[in-house]
């Protein structure tokens, strides 16, 4: 039993993964995958039936793997983010949820045929949308910097809220039935919540103090966390069912707003136990699907699925951001995109059977609809957000943009050659004196510590994909390279060559830092010393006539390349492709090395500071 069991679980974990990556290169939303993993797998093929396979273990398992995905979301949000949207959020997180509840529950029981117990208690699931199907939106989307917060913060903090509003609905169903008011009800409800607030600002604070004492070593913050997020849910859970959601909620706001010095290596652990769960778990709870439950859902289901998306969502929404600062264009974005995930299905399912318990046999359509709701929103907004915020123009548009860190003669060059080519640049240095010929060259900089928590919190970085370090300070370059790996990709982040022999054993370890950003190794001071001498960033289109042998001739030697940008994609380091024609190379011209100026090679053009482009 154990080992087909295990080997079930490491080919969930394996699929999962693997329609990540998928996704992650077709650039198609992971969760439109995931559901078609899951669907193939278990009503499609019968591969694996979760109901059986796991038995009793599945509901906890699914449970836990809910709260820690809450737990992650909760430690990512980051209070310092409402500079310019917290009136927004407030209003997303109390009024839209109210709103949306009511017309719900309505929808459900005119449209869907639910008795008004069961349609109450379904309205308040369908108001949430959660981390797994928001964060891999907005990874894939680009959005700009308000309707991603606004997005990312009600995905966050209404999974819990909408779990508490199906709690409320199902605790004035038991009151209704042993003959209590809905004041009782209410009122032994809020003291729960009030406890699961409690209780997760206790472990919280107390986590933090651990840390801040020094009580724990390095290695072993991590799997404290781990522990005292189980214990924390389960906790809470024991006072109140479903309340253990609120409470890992707010331990991990406790937790991310702590300011801690190891929080960046907690939120990678977590953000890695993130993804395999919300892979396997959605697999799972998809594949639970049978197509007697499929067969079900009438023409009613999908009227209210359809009122679901075009009513109930935008009118919440609009309304609650009415009079706000958000401006129309980001209401409409963030009233269509409303996804629901796993938090929505787990939920309905823990309901659903305790309604069918309690008479309500129509509390059986509660796992259907929900996945009907689920793979609506999900192929429809997952495959609609990113045209739709290009066309209201809050996407970030082009390929991803460079982020350079040294302000010198030569990046300042690179830094306008590339904006020419509709590249977002931003140019950082602490030295203000050193950003004076960025500034005057009209590049976007950013005076300050890039590894500051200032800086993440200052500069919109979604337009960003790539960094190089140029400081003259190599250990420095290698610092930011390995801060800024985790966002940008090990594959995106560049430095300039090191002082002294790759062999050196002083040099840091080959395991930091980022990749070289020329083909032949160069420091800062070399490319300087190459700028004295008349060197400069020179850029050229090859052509069907003139292609790279034709470059290479016409250079004498090939020249140390620095870009290449073909279509929308910007390619650097190691990764730079073989060149076709009309690909755009971006290079370190050396004169000593060019027996002709740079402007008698076909396309080519040179840029020295204060010149003006082409």
């Amino acid at each position: 039993m154990i080992a087909p069991l295990a080997l079930m679980i490491a080919g969930l974990i394996l699929a999962g993964v693997g329609a990540q990556w998928f996704a992650w290169r077709a650039g198609i939303p992971a969760i439109v995958l995931l559901s078609i993993v899951g669907l193939l797998l278990g009503p499609g093929t019968d591969l694996i039936d979760p109901v059986n396979d796991f038995g009793t273990l599945l509901q906890p398992l699914v449970a836990v793997a809910v709260a820690v995905i809450l737990f992650e979301g909760g430690l990512a949000l980051d209070f310092r983010e409402l500079t310019h949207s917290v009136s927004g959020v407030i209003r997303l997180t109390t009024i839209a949820p109210l709103v949306a509840w009511l017309l719900g529950a309505g929808a459900a029981h005119y449209l869907a045929d639910l008795s008004w117990p069961v349609a109450a208690l379904f309205g308040g699931i369908m108001i949430v949308t959660g981390p797994t199907v928001i964060a891999p939106l907005l990874r894939h989307a680009r959005l700009s910097k308000r309707p991603a917060t606004l997005l990312k913060w009600e995905g966050i903090v209404n999974d819990p809220i909408g779990a508490l509003f199906a709690v409320l609905a199902y605790e004035v169903i038991v009151a209704s039935q042993h003959g209590n008011g809905f004041g009782a009800a209410v009122g032994h409800l809020a003291l729960n919540i009030l406890l699961a607030v409690l209780i997760g600002l206790a472990f919280g604070l107390g986590t933090v103090q651990i840390f801040k004492r020094g009580w724990i070593p390095e290695f072993l913050k991590a799997p404290l966390v781990l522990g005292v997020l189980l214990t924390c849910f389960a906790g809470a859970n024991e006072i109140q069912e479903e309340s253990g959601l609120l409470a890992v909620t707010v331990l991990g706001l406790t937790i991310g707003n702590a300011h801690l010095m190891a929080i960046d290596e907690i939120r990678r652990f977590k953000e890695t136990l993130t993804v395999i769960l919300v892979s396997s778990v959605f697999i799972i709870l998809t594949a639970t699907l049978e197509w007697s439950m499929i067969a079900e859902l009438t023409w009613g289901h999908g009227l209210f699925v359809l009122a679901m998306l075009f009513v109930v969502r935008p009118v919440s929404v609009i309304g609650s951001l009415a009079f706000s600062k958000v401006t129309w264009k980001e209401r409409l974005l963030v009233g269509w995109i409303a996804p629901r995930g796993i938090v929505a299905v787990a939920v309905s399912g823990l309901f659903g059977a305790e309604l069918v318990e309690l008479g309500y046999a129509d509390g059986a359509l509660l796992i259907p609809l929900a996945f009907a709701m689920v793979f609506s929103t999900v192929v429809l907004h997952g495959f609609s957000i990113r045209p739709m915020a290009r066309h209201l123009d809050l996407a970030v548009k082009g390929p991803p943009g460079v982020l350079i860190v040294g302000a010198h003669r030569w990046t300042i060059d690179l830094a306008r050659r590339l904006v020419e080519l509709d590249i977002p640049v931003v140019v950082a240095d602490s030295r203000w004196h050193s950003m004076r010929l960025a500034r005057e060259a009209g590049l976007q900089t950013y005076y300050g510590e890039v590894l500051s928590e200032v800086f993440e919190h200052h500069l919109d970085t979604s337009s960003l994909g790539k960094l190089i370090a140029t400081t003259d300070n190599d250990a420095y370059n290698t610092l930011v390279c390995t801060d800024f790996a985790p966002e940008f990709g090990r594959r995106a982040v560049f430095q300039t060559g090191m002082h002294g022999s790759p062999e050196d054993p002083k040099r840091h370890s080959q395991t930091l830092g980022g990749l070289p950003l020329f083909s032949e190794p160069m420091t800062t001071d070399d490319i300087r010393e190459d700028f004295r001498h008349g060197a400069e960033i020179r850029q050229t289109r090859l052509t069907d006539e003139f292609g790279w042998n034709d470059f290479i001739e016409v250079q004498g030697a090939e020249p140390p390349v620095i870009a290449l940008v073909r279509g929308a994609q910007l390619h650097m380091g190691p990764d730079i492709p073989k060149a076709k024609p009309r690909d755009i190379l971006l290079y370190l011209g050396r004169n000593a090395q060019n027996s002709q100026k740079p402007d008698e090679s076909p396309d080519a053009t040179s840029l020295a500071p204060g010149s003006q482009s082409k």
